[in-house]
């Protein structure tokens, strides 16, 4: 399916105000009080990592390729070698499990089996459209540029006819998944307390 010309006009406060879609797969089960549906923390995420990892299966067996992946408005985007494994992969519309995660803090507690840590993580499933048109496919890669320093796609050399034709880009619209997240301290147990051994967070 081509991703219409429309989409990409859209304005920015549209359609980023729901929830994703949650089904078995994609509902967190263990603690589930510190998961989030809401799109505000997901695209926070992406947007500040836009290095994630893509899970498949091929041949039967799993595949999990870590790549750069960026948000523009509602979508995914990823780009990868036109011909190449992956890209026949994303082609050919099967389900994808796409993940981000990082770790914010260690926490150190008294016992070694309350150590833990604060991190944010993203689960998303989803399956990849070819971008097919020249201006979404400007459209795109001018996103993830001006994310990574504003205003530079004004200054570089535009993507020439050889390197588009070396190129694919697939959207990946982000409608299901979860954000999880912890913060905070330590848990300890009282009887722990009296030890004499420091606890607390340390940054990563």
């Amino acid at each position: 399916m081509q991703y219409e010309q429309a989409e990409i006009n859209k304005s920015e406060s549209e359609g980023e105000v729901s929830a994703l879609s949650c089904c078995p797969r994609s509902r967190v089960r263990r603690v589930a009080k510190r998961a989030s549906y809401d799109r505000e923390s997901v695209y926070a995420l992406i947007d500040r990592l836009k290095t994630g990892h893509i899970a498949f299966v091929e041949d039967g067996e799993p595949r999990c390729i870590p790549i750069t992946l960026w948000r523009y408005k509602d979508d995914l985007f990823v780009h990868t070698l036109n011909g190449g494994r992956m890209s026949k992969t994303l082609e050919s519309g099967e389900l994808l499990c796409i993940s981000f995660a990082v770790t914010n803090e260690w926490v150190l507690s008294k016992s070694a089996y309350h150590h833990s840590a604060n991190y944010e993580s993203v689960v998303l499933y989803g399956r990849a459209e070819r971008v097919e048109c020249k201006e979404i496919f400007n459209e795109a890669f001018k996103a993830v540029i001006n994310q990574i320093e504003e205003g530079r796609w004004e200054q570089v050399r535009e993507p020439s006819e050889k390197e588009r034709k070396v190129t694919a880009l697939f959207r990946i619209p982000i409608e299901e998944g979860a954000y999880k997240s912890r913060t905070g301290g330590p848990v300890e147990e009282p009887e722990d307390m009296k030890l004499p051994v420091w606890h607390g967070t340390l940054s990563t």
